[in-house]
């Protein structure tokens, strides 16, 4: 018997727009989500029950571009046939980008860090057609410059306690490591596009749409840098300035050791 008879482990790039689905992590039914979409999807595929397990586990309405997921089936083709026979199955708002097959590999365990970017858009008036993918704040000014000197503030390992808590209720560590912390602006006829993306090891729930809540209210200039900074260094969720809503918030990317994953290859 080959090795392709058996079940086999396969990586995959996933892509969504998560504004039907209450998050990633399957939920009792009737709640929509991601990751009962794609099992279904894999099941009927296969022919059987499939479980998939992820990078990271998005909320209700937030998107990702560069999710990574993995799988155990037994499949017979290959990986480009079990992309298009999975994406067949999909609804429109999900699919694969790619597939490989990656014996041992771990999407959540063997990440290197993940990346994600927050979308803010400040037009004239509110933009019905983008309005599924950024935060508008119509006719607003902010401060970009205030809210580049706070995001710096969250480079490095810190205890990002006010901004999250820990995904898993048996853990108690909310002390991450954040690589890149920077806002973009770029201006367009009708107001300014501001970019946050933020890459690091591991993010806590609502960490980086809290980040964001507060970070505006700088922009706004209902807070200074510094008080920012006594936020961040409080510890105390209380103090968050606001919750970022969900729509502007994107998975970007997910990054492996060489040689783990070669998704597209």
């Amino acid at each position: 018997m080959s090795y392709r008879q058996l079940k086999t482990r396969y990586g995959a790039l996933l892509a969504y727009d998560g504004t039907a689905y209450q998050g990633f992590q399957r939920q009792p039914a009737p709640n929509p989500t991601i990751q009962a979409a794609v099992e279904a999807a894999l099941g009927k595929v296969c022919g059987r029950d499939v479980r998939i397990v992820a990078a990271g586990r998005t909320d209700a309405g937030v998107h990702a571009a560069g999710q990574v997921i993995a799988f155990d089936v037994t499949w017979r083709h290959s990986e480009s046939e079990l992309q298009r026979a999975v994406n067949a199955q999909l609804p429109m708002d999900i699919a694969l980008k790619s597939c490989w097959l990656a014996p041992g590999f771990h999407p959540r365990y063997d990440a290197l860090w993940r990346q994600y970017a927050y979308r803010i858009n400040t037009p004239a008036a509110r933009n019905p057609l983008t309005a599924r993918y950024e935060w508008q704040l119509a006719g607003m000014e902010l401060d970009g410059a205030g809210m580049q000197a706070a995001a710096e503030h969250c480079l490095g390992e810190r205890d990002f306690a006010a901004f999250g808590t820990p995904p898993q209720a048996s853990s108690s560590n909310t002390i991450r490591q954040v690589f890149e912390s920077r806002w973009s602006e770029a201006e367009t006829e009708s107001g300014s596009i501001y970019t946050y993306r933020i890459r690091g090891t591991a993010f806590l729930y609502h960490m980086v749409r809290r980040m964001v809540g507060t970070m505006v209210s700088v922009g706004r200039g209902r807070l200074n840098v510094g008080e920012f900074a006594d936020i961040l260094h409080s510890r105390d969720l209380q103090r968050a300035k606001g919750l970022a809503p969900p729509q502007g918030l994107t998975l970007e990317a997910v990054e492996y050791p060489p040689g783990i994953w070669a998704a597209g290859t």
